[in-house]
């Protein structure tokens, strides 16, 4: 990860304390003793148990790592602002048409560490979040996607 902010909204923030603390008092102790009892039954240099579980906490400690400098640079997100705010901000939650199809989505603009799209979470980052940002009620958007451009119209910034 980079030394730049991370947005993040609040409870994103808190999502993210709590996988560390998971990952630091459960999983890396789990991980510890699975490696110690393959040591202790290793019949050959290469047994399978004790480098399955070596590459686990490998897994482990990179996670640990990522989450412990995503808190160090997390910027929080002003979520009150941005659900006041006339314009499209990180934080926002908005309502978009399709011109293509007519479908409505509702996007909530967040920063990369959050995003999921399942949720209706993209990032600030993304093609159709950089298209928002910084737009009105009833501008129109265009983004450049997979398929092609699509236009979106803003029909509720919250």
């Amino acid at each position: 990860m980079t030394d730049k902010p991370q947005p993040i909204t609040k409870d994103g923030l808190h999502k993210i304390q709590e996988e560390l603390h998971y990952l630091e008092t459960e999983r890396r102790p789990e991980i510890a003793e699975k490696i110690r009892l393959a040591k202790e039954l290793m019949s050959t240099p290469n047994d399978a148990e004790y480098e399955d579980a070596k590459n686990e906490q490998a897994m482990v400690e990179g996670r640990i790592q990522q989450l412990q400098s995503l808190l160090t640079n997390a910027a929080v997100i002003d979520e009150d602002g941005a659900h006041k705010s006339k314009i499209v901000v990180l934080g926002s939650t908005v309502k978009v048409r399709s011109s293509e199809d007519g479908k409505v989505k509702e996007y909530t603009v967040v920063g990369p560490a959050e995003t999921d799209p399942r949720e209706g979470k993209i990032s600030h980052e993304s093609p159709v979040g950089r298209a928002l940002i910084g737009k009105k009620l009833h501008d129109e958007v265009q983004v450049n996607a997979p398929k092609g451009i699509i236009t979106l119209k803003i029909t509720k910034i919250s």
